[in-house]
């Protein structure tokens, strides 16, 4: 929230920010209804001189993983990185626009993260039973280490598109 610039001064106006993130749509319906009818309710009853101007920036459907493009892309991950090395992620209601271009273009699709936190720290952190303390990407402590996080973010993109590649063969008698 955005409100004046001094703190002994009424603003003349407010900015009020939210980031929205449900897993299911008709919820997600719901709440932004109600964030509006609220706003536009508070406006009416404070007086307020004009009413509240409403917009919405970035309205990004659910992320759905596709069952079994994510056992497809899932083994070959962990067998071009290891099994140790690749964990299910879970629901996560993140506000991306990935799932816009699967939607739109009535494909499968598979978001995945690539971790970016030092092994050794992320080591002490699950067995101490604080990975939730750990910063991630929005954090402004995030940094994530150059080794192993680029190789791996490669390597995961080419075991994934390799997963839906069919594999070429030349034939040398063609040549």
């Amino acid at each position: 929230m955005q409100a004046g610039s001094s703190a002994n001064l009424i603003p003349d106006q407010v900015e009020l920010q939210l980031n929205v993130r449900t897993y299911d749509d008709r919820v997600r319906d719901k709440v932004l209804s109600s964030i509006k009818r609220i706003v536009e309710g508070e406006a009416s009853i404070s007086g307020a001189p004009k009413p509240p101007l409403l917009i919405q920036l970035g309205r990004f459907p659910l992320t759905v993983n596709d069952a079994d493009a994510t056992a497809e892309v899932t083994g070959a991950l962990k067998q071009r990185l290891g099994a140790e090395q690749v964990q299910p992620a879970g629901n996560a209601a993140a506000s991306e626009d990935f799932s816009v271009f699967a939607r739109a273009w009535d494909v499968p699709s598979v978001f995945r993260f690539v971790g970016g936190t030092d092994p050794t720290l992320y080591a002490e952190a699950a067995k101490d039973g604080t990975l939730n303390a750990l910063p991630s990407n929005h954090s402004p402590e995030y940094a994530p280490v150059l080794t192993p996080t680029l190789r791996n973010g490669v390597e995961t993109m080419l075991a994934a598109a390799g997963s839906w590649l069919a594999p070429v063969t030349v034939d040398s008698t063609s040549r």
